[in-house]
């Protein structure tokens, strides 16, 4: 939809549906205060103004993660509300706090305003607007402010954890079973209300689905967050030299058969292209190399199923941990050269390799 303060900002077209569920519920009041059509127009406008708000919550969050030197990729409007994509964590626990909390603050901010704005005297549809919308902003806070990941009281949870133990993991797990058991008190909570109000015009129905999506939302969310704990345990034991295959070097005239036998008879795992004074100039992708049926082996030259060494392709054989991690983001591919400080070739990491190490396989 354009860009705020250098973030881009996206709707999602999931939005349209929750627009149409909203305009739906909502045109009723509406209808008591202008005739219809035009109370489906209020109706929608109170769809535009609620996401309106559910948006400046996102971009407080945003703007205070970019005051701390943080990147933001996109600002996302959803079925269920919205999404700050912050690409990194804060370095200490009082910045997570601060982040966090920046939106459900300014969400009571909002709804302190609409509070404000009607001690005046409105027409009734501004008047019915401004209600619902002070109304949601309120109840936005209140919900973000709920003890679990990955809503916003669950980051502050984890940053008061953080700050207590020193430890950021211990404050995921934690805030993350926290948001697991938010999630199940959500849909316990959305099916007390489809009883209580079942003959409601179907209103019980509504509340059930809606409930059991925000449930998953939440419990998707800190499942993961617990997952991506598990998966930071393991980053430290990642050590390109330990997942490192042997290479066997070659020219690109060599024919693929015959490689392949070399490879074998080395007990090598990849394949390193050479020029004649044995300098690397590419890796043969192992995928290509068994895609090629056996018979068509001995007339096609290994050159043919070989990557050139693009930059970023060429790692030192020392990498480790976040180091290692953070060199295969910047050049996504299947597989790596790994070269000693001296320059003499050590091995291929397989990014094959590196999953299975991550799933601690």
């Amino acid at each position: 939809m354009g860009r705020l303060f250098g973030i881009p900002v996206y709707v999602s077209p999931t939005w349209f549906i929750v627009a149409v569920v909203i305009t739906w519920i909502f045109e009723e009041p509406a209808s008591r205060v202008v005739d219809r059509p035009a109370s489906y127009l209020v109706a929608f406008t109170y769809a535009v103004l609620l996401y309106a708000s559910v948006f400046v919550h996102e971009l407080s969050h945003s703007v205070v993660a970019r005051l701390f030197g943080l990147p933001v990729r996109a600002i996302t409007l959803h079925i269920l509300g919205g999404v700050s994509e912050i690409e990194r964590e804060p370095r200490s626990p009082g910045r997570e706090f601060l982040i966090a909390f920046a939106g459900p603050l300014l969400s009571l901010v909002l709804g302190a305003v609409g509070l404000l704005t009607l001690l005046a005297t409105l027409p009734d549809v501004a008047r019915l607007l401004v209600e619902a919308v002070t109304f949601a902003n309120f109840a936005v806070a209140v919900f973000n402010l709920l003890p679990g990941l990955p809503l916003d009281g669950g980051r502050m949870i984890r940053a008061a954890i953080w700050k207590v133990t020193g430890q950021p993991r211990t404050g995921t797990i934690v805030a993350g079973w926290v948001g697991r058991a938010v999630a199940v008190l959500v849909l316990v909570a959305g099916a007390f209300a489809a009883t209580y109000r079942a003959d409601d015009l179907g209103f019980g129905w509504v509340s059930l689905i809606w409930s059991a999506l925000i449930a998953s939302f939440i419990w998707v969310g800190a499942t993961q967050a617990i997952r991506t704990e598990r998966v930071r345990d393991r980053i430290p034991l990642l050590q390109a030299r330990r997942l490192a295959r042997r290479a066997t070097l070659v020219t690109a005239g060599v024919p693929l058969a015959e490689a392949v036998r070399r490879a074998h008879e080395e007990g090598s795992g990849a394949i390193v292209i050479v020029d004649h004074d044995g300098r690397p100039t590419g890796l043969v992708s192992e995928q290509a190399v068994l895609a090629t049926p056996q018979n068509r082996r001995p007339w096609i030259e290994v050159g043919d199923l070989s990557r050139g060494l693009e930059p970023g392709l060429e790692l030192p054989a020392d990498l480790s941990g976040e180091d290692l991690v953070v060199a295969i983001r910047k050049a996504p591919a299947t597989e790596y050269l790994l070269v000693e400080p001296t320059g003499r070739v050590y091995g291929v990491l397989a990014v094959s390799d590196l999953d299975r190490a991550f799933a601690g396989v």
